[in-house]
This record gives structure tokens, C-alpha cells and sequence, in this order.
């Protein structure tokens, strides 16, 4: 009796913890998609980017400059995957995740390759009634800018990384951390530090100022050099 009593007042605690885990499918069938492109996720939820074809990236951006970097005195404070590139034959495919730490706040982010933000290839996190995602898209479609957008709402998550393989289940690695290709990630009132996606899920990770920063391996280096390499690859 008095250990089914324990157990029953451990279980509201236990909930307290529970997760979710939503999976992104990113240039599913070579299209210039989120799929899906919009999630409602609470404190603890993580959210897996899988990249499929060609060569995108999830880059953090704000509702009002749907196609900009976050920037803050010419520097990149929202967070950036770096460009995934996924040959034609690939088996093995990045995924690169985001664990939301307050769902209070949405959070927009665009590919940054070429014109495909502008094309629609946009995603968000608990967008609201006041900026819907139609909203968000319609407005990335409007945009001529690329970088340089003079705000910083980043944050409110932590990061993990890890690679899919054939079958494209993720298997996060559990560490957290920032990184991006070219640009940092710095703390702020809702920002998101993220990590990048690697041959093996277990990269080593540190944290700075509220945002982190991942230490990629040779093969993840090597991955970004292919991805930058092949940027005109749409």
C-alpha cells in the first residue's frame, strides 16, 4: 500500500518530463519543402530535420525578414544547419535537431540556398493567430533579402545531432549545442542553438552564453565542405 502510494505521486512528476519528437522531412522527392512545414511542440520537444536531396539548409530567421539571417551589429545570432548536401544515391542522410525550451515564443527559419526561401521553403514553430505561417510564407515570397536582418530573437531551444540511414529514422545523439556553417549563435530572449548533422551521433558539444557550440567531426566537416561546394546545386 505504501509503495503503490509512492509510485502513484511520482507519476505527475514523471509526465513533467515526457517529450515529443517531430520529424521534418526536408527536400522530400527533390521539392522545395518542409514537410510538414509547421509544428505546434511544447517545453522539451524535439524537432528533427532530416535533409533527403540536393543541398538546403534550416536557418533562423524572424517573421517580418522571412529570407534573412538574424543578425545583431552585422553579426549572425540566429542559429543555421549550414548547407546538408545529399547526393542522388545517397543511403545515409543528415539530420540535425532542435529541442524547443519555451513554446511561449515562435520560431521562423527558411532555406537559405538561392531563391528557395522565396520560393516558399520555409518552416515554423507555434506560429499564432496574429503571425500565421500563410502569413510568414507569404511574406518570404515578397522578400528580396538574403542576410543582414537587424534582430535577434533566438533561442528558446537547445540542439541535438545525429544521421539517419536508409530507411530515414533519426536517432538524436543527445548532446546540445549551436553551430552553423559560417555563422554563431549567440543567447538571447528566445533563441535556438542548434546542432550539425554528422556520419555518427556523437559529436562533442560545449555550451557558452545560454547557445552552444558543436565541435564537428572530420566526416561532418567534410559534409559542410561538399555542401558549400556544391552551393549552386538547387
Amino acid at each position: 500500500m505504501r509503495f503503490s502510494t509512492i509510485v502513484a505521486a511520482l507519476l505527475p512528476v514523471g509526465a513533467a518530463f515526457a517529450q515529443t519528437t517531430f520529424t521534418v522531412k526536408v527536400g522530400e522527392n527533390g521539392t522545395l519543402t518542409y514537410d510538414p512545414p509547421t509544428v505546434t511542440a511544447q517545453n522539451g520537444d524535439v524537432i528533427e530535420f532530416q535533409f533527403l536531396s540536393k543541398n538546403h539548409t534550416v536557418t533562423q530567421s524572424t517573421f517580418a525578414a522571412p529570407c534573412s539571417n538574424i543578425t545583431t551589429n552585422g553579426v549572425v545570432t540566429g542559429v543555421d544547419s549550414g548547407f546538408q548536401f545529399v547526393a542522388a544515391n545517397a543511403t545515409q542522410f543528415p539530420v540535425w535537431s532542435i529541442t524547443v525550451n519555451n513554446a511561449s515564443t515562435p520560431l521562423w527559419f527558411y532555406c537559405r540556398q538561392a531563391t528557395h526561401c522565396q520560393s516558399g521553403m520555409v518552416f515554423a514553430v507555434n506560429p499564432t493567430a496574429d503571425k500565421t505561417y500563410d502569413m510568414f510564407k507569404a511574406n518570404a515570397a515578397k522578400s528580396d533579402a538574403v542576410n543582414g536582418s537587424p534582430q535577434s530573437n533566438a533561442g528558446n531551444a537547445t540542439t541535438s545531432s545525429a544521421a539517419a540511414g536508409s530507411s530515414g529514422a533519426a536517432s538524436p545523439s543527445g548532446s546540445s549545442g549551436s553551430a552553423a556553417a559560417g555563422s554563431s549563435a549567440a543567447a538571447g530572449s528566445g533563441a535556438v542553438s542548434t546542432g550539425s548533422s554528422t556520419g555518427s551521433p556523437s559529436p562533442s558539444a560545449s555550451t557558452t552564453n545560454g547557445a552552444g557550440a558543436v565541435q564537428l567531426g572530420a566526416s561532418a566537416m567534410f559534409m559542410t565542405l561538399v555542401g558549400l561546394s556544391f552551393g549552386l546545386l538547387l
